[in-house]
């Protein structure tokens, strides 16, 4: 029986499904979507809802926190630095389960989990603008490139004439033909 039994196990021992969750969660964090089973990207919905709603407020404890769970140094820099940010507004739901089909190997049902703000094809006429990673190699201002395309000359190449070709014709001489993938198998 199941009294009580409040969260889904997905067949782990406690330590595994923590990791599993950190995993997923920094994998989720960081590149935005992946692809999983149903059963783990509701119990993932549960695990980083908390986490984004704690890196609302950039504390050096709620970043702990947040590291606690994670144990990755850039997935806690990219949820503060750019989810956080953009979804600063919205009181919560910060993920969308979109289920794909199922898996051909065991027939397990499969879905994307993504962010909300971050899939253009759902937020028109939002553009997103990602922030460059800022690095800590040097505090001098840096050298100002000049545009090489202001320096260039544009150069009008001569057109070939096709008397040329004709004449090598009637000398005997071959013209190089072009190649062309008519044919071949790709």
């Amino acid at each position: 029986m199941r009294h009580n039994k409040n969260f889904n196990h997905l067949g782990r021992q406690s330590s595994h499904r923590k990791a599993l969750m950190s995993n997923m969660a920094s994998s989720l964090i960081l590149h935005k979507r992946i692809e999983t089973t149903v059963a783990k990207a509701k119990a993932l919905r549960q695990f980083v809802e908390p986490l984004v709603t704690r890196a609302k407020e950039d504390t050096t404890h709620s970043r702990r926190v947040v590291f606690s769970y994670l144990k990755q140094k850039e997935a806690v820099t990219e949820l503060f630095r750019t989810i956080a940010p953009k979804i600063a507004d919205r009181p919560g739901g910060y993920t969308r389960i979109l289920k794909t089909g199922f898996r051909l190997g065991d027939a397990a049902d499969m879905c994307i989990i993504e962010f909300v703000d971050f899939n253009e094809a759902y937020t028109t006429g939002v553009v997103s603008t990602e922030a460059k990673p800022k690095t800590r190699r040097s505090r001098k201002p840096a050298a100002k490139k000049t545009d090489a395309v202001e320096d260039a000359n544009v150069v009008k190449a001569p057109k070939a004439k096709p008397a040329a070709a004709k004449a090598a014709k009637n000398t005997g001489a071959k013209v190089a033909a072009t190649k062309t993938n008519v044919g071949k198998k790709m």
